[in-house]
């Protein structure tokens, strides 16, 4: 089942965003012009240790959040002093591409970062060099999937966001094109 469905800032991308970017950085090739190829949302869940409910509900909110199911992450090694044997799960991540990743992007940019309380604005220094951008939240209540009354606590996500952009400049100015909120140089 195919639908002809595209996504509010897919097609901003498409109509404007890659003119400014085109015009802003003087691209001779329209394949030079940077996009967002995926967005991959981490959450460690420590408190899986003692409790296996624990991974369990925040696969589920997990899931409400991304629209796709998470895949468990497991500990790589086992660690007596945390109690944690290898292959336990002790978090979750998922992987958004296309339609899915630029729904969560809106969420993100004009929801969810929105309701984070003493909010300031994204670092502009969290760019890796070769593009991407990474964030982490603290309260994963902040999307509005989640039902404050049914959390049974309450967790922190990191958010990975990767382009193709060469630079941590062109990266800025592509997320800033989709409403990112970096705080304005005055």
């Amino acid at each position: 089942m195919t639908s002809n469905y595209e996504p509010r800032l897919a097609t901003r991308y498409r109509e404007t965003i890659r003119a400014k970017m085109k015009e802003q950085f003087g691209y001779t090739n329209d394949m030079q012009i940077p996009k967002i190829t995926k967005v991959v949302i981490n959450m460690g869940v420590g408190e899986a240790v003692g409790d296996s409910k624990k991974i369990k509900a925040a696969l589920h909110d997990m899931e409400l959040i991304a629209g796709q199911k998470p895949v468990g992450t497991k500990a790589k090694s086992s660690i007596a002093g945390f109690k944690l044997r290898e292959d336990m799960l002790i978090g979750s991540k998922v992987t958004l591409r296309r339609n899915r990743m630029y729904e969560f992007i809106d969420r993100l940019t004009n929801v969810a970062l929105p309701r984070v309380r003493d909010f300031r604005g994204l670092n502009p220094k969290s760019f890796d060099g070769n593009g991407n951008f990474a964030m982490g939240l603290k309260e994963h209540i902040v999307f509005p999937e989640i039902d404050y009354d049914k959390v049974d606590s309450v967790r922190g996500m990191d958010i990975v966001v990767c382009t193709t952009a060469t630079n941590n400049e062109e990266a800025k100015a592509l997320l800033a094109e989709f409403d990112f909120p970096f705080p304005k140089k005055d």
